[in-house]
């Protein structure tokens, strides 16, 4: 398991006291969370990218629910 030492100003830290004791965790968890909440919105803005690129091409189409569960 990688160690990566973060050095934070003052503001930050106080931030980021201010956060570990809102969510109840300590930094480790703290910045974990806030690692993966910032790549899922990576990879959303990716696929809502990718849908309107097809939309544009007029490659998406609605489809019914029967369609979906059968």
């Amino acid at each position: 398991m990688a160690i990566t030492s973060v050095r934070f100003n003052a503001k930050e830290e106080k931030i980021l006291k201010m956060l570990k004791k809102h969510y109840n965790c300590d930094a480790s968890t703290l910045l974990k969370k806030s690692l993966w909440d910032l790549y899922e919105d990576i990879k959303d803005r990716e696929i809502v990218e990718d849908f309107e690129n097809k939309e544009d091409k007029s490659e998406t189409e609605f489809v019914t629910i029967d369609k979906i569960i059968s």
